[in-house]
């Protein structure tokens, strides 16, 4: 499957936006559109799979590794692949746009704002390729997509001045009903405010797909020879609850498909009320527990999930399912909401993050998702606290990022671990999960 990267000049510059009107126009011309983004997001990805209907793949070099980040690409389906880059091209230590397209060999589209500038944005993007060659970086920056550009003079203006070697790929147009509204975390969930297919028609207008097509090229595949998920790890007999509603939507594609390749799946909603059906492990995903907080303590899924953590059933919650599995919620209105307290520690929201970083983490000894001196490599983003009792035990030791608190993460109880940190199935993280069950 061939495909290509929509590099931003910075962040806001609307990249998820160009990736929605590349997706639509590419459907348009009668492409099956398999999207992805770098780096370890979860909410553009909503986005994505709204428009082209088929979840998004999570490309993070930190998070899994160049072979893995490519046995991840390959596991798409489709007839291109469209990468929404992170923040800006360069930008980012772990896992930049510029590492994940080298990574791939994919040759880089880049996003510029032009609402104010002709001559300008030709000039900006001459600079993000002569960069990477100054900086002995293999990446191919192809020519522009122009966000927010005017037709007539305006487009005309930007492509004209683009140099020979650098190709216009079109523009998208300045529509009000193009804008995503965001919240804590990032923009709202593309279930949540899907855009119009009228606003997306036209965004996609003037999008040349032909372009696009032309420069698209074929990744490397992967050296290692296993390339389908689960394939080189044995099928169990186990079955793993997973909660997937309004409170539990942060979860890799990924993660999904490891899960289910090894083991039964069942799925339930703790906020409309469900209890946690019969199961070997427990898997609570993150997302927006505080948002569904009063829901959460009437449900008799973490009353549930409480007794059979105490009865030794492996429980694993990442951030948003760390916050449910501990004593208390306190929301930003001030308001406390009691969870399944599993886990002993009060968690409570802030008004700003509290953390945004790749992470890496050094198990101390043997925990659910490592063995002892095993470093798993993840990110953490969240606008939450959590203050554990003073003789609360811990799983890791950070390496990299902020963790609990500072220098620890994984708050571990019975068999049940709890940690602010996302990983990727490509770290190990789930099959030694899945092994202990």
């Amino acid at each position: 499957m061939k495909g290509f990267v929509l590099g931003g000049t910075s962040s806001g510059v609307g990249k998820t936006v160009a990736a929605l009107a590349v997706t639509r126009a590419l459907q348009n011309d009668g492409r099956a559109v398999q999207p992805a983004k770098a780096g370890p997001d979860f909410i553009d990805p909503s986005h994505h799979q709204q428009v082209a209907g088929r979840p998004s793949r999570t490309l993070d070099c930190w998070l899994e590794g160049r072979e893995g980040l490519r046995r991840n690409y390959y596991r798409g389906e489709g007839d291109v692949c469209v990468v929404e880059g992170v923040m800006g091209l360069y930008d980012g230590d772990g896992s930049s746009t510029a590492m994940v397209a080298e990574a791939l060999d994919l040759p880089v589209v880049l996003v510029a704002d032009a609402s104010a500038g002709m001559e300008s944005v030709a000039a900006t993007a001459l600079g993000f390729r002569e960069y990477a060659e100054r900086a002995g970086r293999d990446v191919e920056v192809a020519g522009v997509l122009a966000q927010r550009a005017h037709g007539g003079r305006h487009a005309e203006g930007i492509r004209e001045a683009l140099p020979d070697d650098l190709t216009y790929f079109g523009r998208i147009a300045p529509n009000s009903d193009l804008e995503i509204p965001d919240r804590h975390l990032g923009l709202e969930l593309g279930e949540e405010r899907p855009l119009s297919d009228d606003a997306l028609d036209a965004a996609a207008e003037n999008v040349r797909t032909g372009r696009l097509l032309t420069v698209a090229r074929e990744p490397p595949r992967p050296t290692e020879t296993t390339e389908d998920i689960g394939t080189d790890r044995e099928r169990t007999d186990t079955r793993i609850a997973v909660p997937r509603d309004a409170a539990f939507r942060f979860c890799y594609p990924a993660t999904m498909e490891r899960l289910r390749a090894r083991a039964d799946v069942t799925t339930f909603s703790p906020v409309a009320g469900d209890d946690l059906p019969d199961c070997d492990g427990v898997y609570l995903p993150g997302g927006y527990p505080e948002l569904h907080a009063a829901d959460l303590a009437e449900s008799p899924a973490l009353t549930t999930l409480a007794d059979r953590a105490s009865e030794g059933l492996p429980v694993l919650g990442e951030c948003g399912g760390l916050m449910a599995l501990c004593e208390s919620l306190t929301t930003t209105d001030g308001e406390t909401y009691e969870m399944a307290a599993v886990l002993p520690a009060d968690v409570e929201m802030r008004d700003r993050y509290q953390a945004l970083d790749h992470v890496e983490l050094r198990a101390r000894e043997g925990t659910l998702t490592a063995i002892g001196g095993d470093r798993l490599r993840g990110h953490e983003f969240h606008y939450s606290s959590a203050d554990p009792a003073t003789d609360a035990r811990y799983a890791f030791d950070v390496e990299r990022g902020d963790g609990i608190d500072g220098d620890r993460d994984g708050l571990t109880e019975y068999r049940t671990l709890g940690t602010y940190c996302h990983v990727h199935p490509e770290s190990g993280a789930f099959d030694a999960f899945i092994d202990q069950l």
